[in-house]
């Protein structure tokens, strides 16, 4: 049986993250993960797996640039950690890129011994692409510089699976993910399953209880899933809408909120 684990604990993984991105520190920032840990940066594009592929996302997204992580907020929910921020990307041709982000981190291991078991970067790829476009000179110099890195680091598989990132459920999902929380603010939760905290399903008596009056503010659509940063029940969340396999229909809406 697994032990216990507290919120420091769990802190002191994901701040380790940060911390060696800032100073460079390839192998400390890759030790990090789990042997076979998963990121899903952005969520939608093809995720990596395992030790080498960790490696490879290193040398292809952090390793040419300077990041600085801006954090709002942090949400510890059981094991999983949810960072409300936003990335600004110094890129190595002085362009910087400011993105809007949700952060999710799955620990897994011993309390002595975690690890990052899966990490889901939420952020809209368009956004990023656009900030490129607008940047002038340099974002053109940008682009063109990261295009041989993808392919060099990560293969013409992995470079279009990076540009799936760009697919999904899109500005439909966001409205129908507002839709849902404009009515769940009165009273008029729509039928969709919801847990509250994340795991525990609700009523729907009970639902409509707990989100009256909820407040949503950063909304961001990745992949097929659109994440929000909200109030309910008088405390800060994070909302994970997800969608069945295709269209725009919600299917679970899950609040991760401090444990």
């Amino acid at each position: 049986m697994t032990a216990p684990v507290v919120r420091e604990q769990l802190m002191a993984v994901v701040e380790g993250s940060p911390k060696a991105v800032g100073a460079h520190d390839r192998s400390t920032w890759v030790a990090l993960f789990a042997e076979d840990g998963q990121i899903n940066d952005p969520v939608g594009s093809r995720p990596h797996n395992g030790q080498a592929a960790i490696e490879s996302f290193y040398d292809t997204f952090i390793a040419p640039n300077s990041i600085t992580f801006h954090v709002e907020r942090d949400i510890v929910c059981g094991r999983t950690v949810w960072r409300d921020l936003s990335l600004a990307t110094e890129m190595s041709t002085g362009v910087v890129l400011d993105v809007p982000m949700h952060l999710r981190y799955d620990l897994v291991g011993e309390p002595d011994s975690l690890r990052i078991g899966t990490l889901y970067a939420h952020w809209e790829l368009a956004t990023m692409l656009s900030q490129l476009a607008t940047a002038g000179v340099a974002g053109v110099k940008a682009a063109a510089k990261l295009t041989p890195q993808l392919l060099s680091n990560q293969g013409i598989g992995g470079a279009l699976g990076f540009s799936r990132g760009i697919f999904g459920v899109g500005d439909k999902g966001k409205k129908a993910a507002s839709r849902f929380l404009d009515a769940a603010a009165v009273g008029r939760t729509p039928p969709v399953p919801v847990e509250l905290p994340a795991g525990t399903q609700l009523s729907n008596a009970d639902v409509n209880a707990l989100l009256t009056g909820v407040t949503k503010s950063k909304m961001l659509v990745a992949g097929r899933t659109v994440t929000a940063s909200v109030i309910v029940c008088g405390e800060p969340a994070i909302a994970l809408f997800g969608f069945e396999a295709s269209g725009h229909r919600l299917n679970r809406v899950r609040f991760f909120t401090e444990s």
